[in-house]
């Protein structure tokens, strides 16, 4: 019996370049011995339903988008009564993830990748009752991403986080809350924090502290203070900007599962889309709980 491919992608990603991708994409596939399915998402949380309905009837759920359209397969997947091996295209404004499991951005050869690559058992992030593949992150900059058009971000890819980033820095937002990891409780003021399994974040390289690997059962948490002055608000930009490797204005650590819990409901990203208001998040690493096609 033939192997069988749901191909789920999102039209409006990166310019719609995948519409003159496609039908060479679906060829790849069908050379690699499988019989496609090609699904068009409809709108934002469609690609969830469809792989969580769908994922029992495959043998691999290809997707192609943002790191967005991912965020939902795999969601779409993990809440599934059955897990099948994800295949990613990137062709999304940014690709942190792809970038970090060396998927190409070159739609054709990750087309090859996806359809006759090897599974990696990757780690994947849960918050809450909720999933997420390489960042979940409140604060400073979460925003923007959501509130950023899409045709704004078509147009000026970084830039336009960094443009629509750089409106909010004259009144920074900041959270008192109450981080637990590991037996250590920290309490402050926070204006930026992040959860990651990833070697970049918004395109960023170089931010995460620590060795990165995104099967080792741990996620790197960096946690931005609330500065007081100019001098520690240069000091957060020159951690940031990688000109200092070190600040006291920054926790960095790693771990398998940390609560956070905040006086007041805070707005959190998971993967760069909007993933809730939440007065309580409760991440936990779940080691090594899908298979995604690598080179």
């Amino acid at each position: 019996m033939k192997k069988k491919i749901l191909f789920l992608f999102n039209p409006y990603s990166g310019k719609g370049k995948i519409k003159e991708n496609l039908a060479d994409i679906v060829d790849i596939m069908v050379k690699a011995g499988y019989e496609v399915t090609v699904y068009t998402t409809q709108c934002q949380g469609d690609a969830v339903h469809k792989a969580r309905e769908e994922a029992g009837n495959y043998d691999r759920i290809v997707c192609s988008g943002g790191d967005g359209t991912l965020d939902e397969v795999v969601t779409g997947v993990m809440s599934a009564d059955q897990r099948v091996p994800v295949g990613y295209i990137p062709a999304g404004s940014t690709n942190d993830f792809g970038s970090s499991l060396g998927i190409d951005k070159d739609m054709l050869h990750a087309a090859e990748i996806a359809a006759g690559g090897e599974p990696f058992c990757c780690d994947i992030g849960q918050f809450n009752d909720d999933y997420f593949v390489y960042v979940a992150a409140f604060g400073l900059f979460t925003e923007v991403s959501y509130q950023t058009s899409q045709d704004m971000k078509n147009m000026l890819g970084h830039a336009a986080y960094i443009l629509e980033g750089a409106k909010q820095i004259w009144d920074i937002p900041s959270y008192r809350m109450q981080v637990e990891y590991d037996g250590n409780v920290l309490y402050d003021e926070f204006i930026y924090g992040m959860v990651t399994n990833s070697m970049s974040v918004g395109g960023f390289k170089g931010i995460i502290p620590g060795n990165v690997e995104l099967n080792d059962g741990v996620f790197e948490v960096t946690l931005i203070k609330m500065p007081r002055n100019p001098i520690e608000l240069n000091d957060i930009i020159g951690f940031l900007t990688g000109i200092t490797k070190e600040s006291n204005m920054v926790y960095s650590f790693q771990t398998a599962d940390v609560k956070f819990t905040a006086s007041e409901e805070i707005a959190w990203t998971l993967d760069g889309e909007f993933g809730g208001d939440h007065s309580v998040a409760q991440v936990t690493n779940r080691h090594q709980a899908l298979e995604i096609i690598v080179e």
